[in-house]
């Protein structure tokens, strides 16, 4: 007789090393620094000059579709993560570990902002979540976990 139950899911590709919170933050302050140098370039190229203070409404709304499209695609992608991500090792995919679609993708970017404007608790629900879900990873379906 065979032991196994016939309606449970059957995966040998189950990631089962979440990454926690703190390796995640290391992750995006690394993207963060990426970001922030293309928004040098960015700001050199818009106005011939970089300042802190910007009076540029261009500027800005450049330096929001980069950031979109940069983590959209990145986390998109066969990699399956940003380059801070790939940095420390650690990718984002479905409950198998699956390459998530350019929707998914989209939808985590913006259920971000929803984990950020509760005082940040949908980013610290990592930290005690048994798979190291955030609420965008929750609302989304995305798990982060060791390559």
């Amino acid at each position: 007789m065979n032991d196994q139950i016939l309606d449970a899911p059957i995966s040998s590709e189950q990631p089962k090393d979440y990454a926690g919170f703190w390796i995640r933050v290391a992750a995006y302050l690394i993207d963060a620094i990426i970001l922030w140098i293309v928004g040098v370039v960015l700001s050199y190229i818009v106005l011939g000059d970089y300042s802190l203070i910007q009076n540029s409404p261009l500027l800005t709304f450049l330096q929001f579709i980069v950031g979109i499209a940069y983590f959209v695609v990145m986390e998109s992608s066969a990699r399956q993560g940003t380059l801070g991500k790939m940095v420390v090792g650690i990718k984002v995919g479905d409950e198998a570990g699956r390459q998530i679609g350019l929707g998914t993708a989209v939808g985590r970017y913006f259920a971000k902002i929803l984990s950020g404007i509760i005082l940040l608790i949908g980013f610290m629900m990592v930290g005690w979540d048994d798979r190291k879900q955030g609420l965008h990873d929750k609302i989304m379906g995305t798990y982060v976990f060791y390559n």
